[in-house]
C-alpha cells in the first residue's frame, strides 16, 4: 500500500520504519526541516519500562492541590479559558480512580515492555547508535515516606517479572558514585534500581532511523505543514499540505496521524475526537568537561520528578509538567528549578557551564495511554498521545501499528483502538 505518515517525531519515524519493513510505500510529512525537531528534540532520554505507571493515580489530586501556585511545582496547572483543558482535567480525575489506575498501569507496562524488546531487536539488526546507555535506571528518594512506599511498589514490580531492587544509600552510591554528595549531606534515603531499563538520545535515534528509513525507500517531505484532513464517507480522501506558499492535496491508500499534541487539531474537524492535550515539559542540557563528577547511570529524583541522563559529554536534566495549552514559551523559574536541583545534588557536574534550555509539548491523554489503531475512517490510523513515554513506547507502537495496517494481530496485549 501507499501510506502517508503525518509527523516525523520518534513515533512517526518508527511507524514509517516498520511500515517500510512490511513492504509498504511510505511518505512522511513534517513541517520541520529534519526528524525529531519538536517533542523528541531534548526529552529526558529515559526508556523507563519498569516505571511506566500513569500520572493519574489516587495520590495525584492531593499532590496537585498542594502544588497550586508554586511556579516550580512538578505539575503546574495554569487555568485557561479553554474547554479542552478543563475537559481533559475532569477526565484525568476519573482516571485517578483505583480500578482505572490498575487497568492503565497494566496496559502501560505491556506496551512499554514490548517496545523495549522491539528497540533491542532493531538495535541488533541495524547497529544504530544514539548514545545508548544500558546501565539501568536508578530511582532515588530524599524523603523517607516516599522511599518506604517505593520499596512496597518494587515488590509489586518484581511480582510482575521486573528486576526492581531496593537499594540502601550506600548501595545507591555504589551504583552511581555521583550520588555521594547527596549521601554525605544526609539527603539520600535509598533507591530502587532496575538494571534492565535503558536511556539514550531520542533525537539522535530519530534522525538516525530516518536516514536508515530513507535508504530503505521512505520519502521524507520536509518543511511541509499539514493543513487539513479531507474526509470521504467511509475513508479519508486525502490531506492538504503546504510547502512555502504552495498548497497541494496528497492521496494514499492509508494515513497515519502521528502529530503529537497537534493531532486533535486535525482530527476533531473530521469527527475524530482525541483525548490528547499538550503538557509542556522542560529540560536543560549541561556540557561536561573531562573528569567532572556527573552521573553515568540514568537517575530519577522522585521528590522533584526530575530525571538525569548522561549523553556522552552532556548531562540531560528534564522534568516538570505544565498544562498551559499550546504555549511554548520557556519559563525561566521552571528551568532554574532544574539547574538548582542539579547543583544541589551534583556540584561537580557542568561547573561554570551555561545550560541549554528547552521546552516541548508532550501529547498526553488523561489515562497516559496512547491512541494506537484504526479511527472511524477505514484508512486513517492513529499513533499519538504517548505523553512522557513517547521514547519508551515508540518502537513497540510503530511495530504494532504496522501489524494492524497489514491486517495482523499485534504481538502485544494492548487495548488498541
Amino acid at each position: 500500500m501507499k501510506i502517508i505518515v503525518l509527523g516525523a517525531g520518534v513515533v512517526g519515524v518508527t511507524s514509517a520504519w516498520y511500515l517500510a519493513a512490511a513492504g509498504h510505500e511510505v511518505t512522511v510529512i513534517d513541517r520541520q526541516g529534519a526528524a525529531g525537531m519538536e517533542t523528541s528534540f531534548a526529552n529526558g532520554a529515559q526508556i523507563s519500562v519498569s516505571h511506566a505507571e500513569p500520572w493519574a493515580n489516587p495520590t495525584a489530586p492531593l499532590k496537585i492541590l498542594q502544588w497550586l501556585g508554586r511556579e516550580d511545582a512538578p505539575l503546574l496547572f495554569r487555568p485557561r479559558a479553554d474547554p479542552a483543558q478543563w475537559l481533559w482535567g475532569l477526565r484525568f480525575l476519573r482516571e485517578c480512580l483505583p480500578w482505572r489506575t490498575h487497568f492503565n498501569t497494566e496496559q502501560a507496562f505491556a506496551i512499554a515492555l514490548y517496545s523495549r524488546a522491539m528497540l533491542q531487536q532493531l538495535r541488533a539488526e541495524t547497529s544504530i547508535e544514539y548514545q545508548q546507555n544500558t546501565r539501568g535506571i536508578l530511582h532515588f528518594y530524599t524523603e523517607q515516606r516516599l522511599f518506604e512506599r517505593a520499596a512496597k511498589e518494587a515488590a509489586l514490580l518484581r511480582a510482575r517479572g521486573f528486576d526492581a531492587q531496593v537499594r540502601t544509600p550506600d548501595e545507591c552510591v555504589a551504583i552511581e558514585p555521583a550520588l555521594g554528595h547527596a549521601r554525605d549531606l544526609s539527603l539520600l534515603r535509598g533507591g530502587t534500581f532496575t538494571a534492565s531499563d535503558e536511556s539514550g538520545d531520542a533525537l539522535a535515534f530519530t534522525q538516525s532511523l530516518a536516514r536508515l528509513a530513507a535508504a530503505r525507500g521512505v520519502v521524507f517531505q520536509w518543511n511541509t505543514a499539514v493543513l487539513r484532513l479531507l474526509p470521504g464517507r467511509e475513508k479519508l480522501a486525502g490531506v492538504t499540505v503546504q510547502t512555502g506558499d504552495a498548497q497541494q492535496t496528497l492521496s494514499a491508500d492509508a494515513y497515519v496521524l502521528s502529530l503529537g499534541s497537534y493531532s486533535p487539531l486535525l482530527a476533531a474537524p473530521i469527527g475524530v475526537p482525541l483525548p490528547v492535550y499538550p503538557v509542556k515539559g522542560y529540560s536543560i542540557t549541561l556540557p561536561l568537561a573531562e573528569g567532572e563528577l556527573a552521573p553515568q547511570v540514568s537517575l530519577t529524583d522522585h521528590e522533584r520528578k526530575i530525571v538525569f541522563s548522561r549523553l556522552g559529554n552532556r548531562l540531560r536534566v528534564a522534568g516538570t509538567a505544565e498544562l498551559n495549552g499550546y504555549n511554548t514559551e520557556i519559563s525561566a523559574p521552571r528551568c532554574e528549578a532544574l539547574v538548582t536541583r542539579t547543583r544541589e545534588l551534583f556540584p561537580g557536574a557542568g561547573i561554570g557551564a551555561a545550560p541549554e534550555r528547552w521546552t516541548g509539548l508532550r501529547p498526553a491523554t488523561p489515562s497516559n495511554l496512547p491512541c494506537i489503531g484504526r479511527s472511524r475512517y477505514a484508512n486513517l490510523f492513529l499513533n499519538t498521545g504517548h505523553g512522557t513515554l513517547g521514547w519508551t513506547m515508540a518502537c513497540g507502537s510503530g511495530r504494532a501499528l504496522a501489524d494492524i495496517i497489514g491486517g495482523r494481530k499485534p504481538q502485544v496485549d494492548f487495548n488498541f483502538s
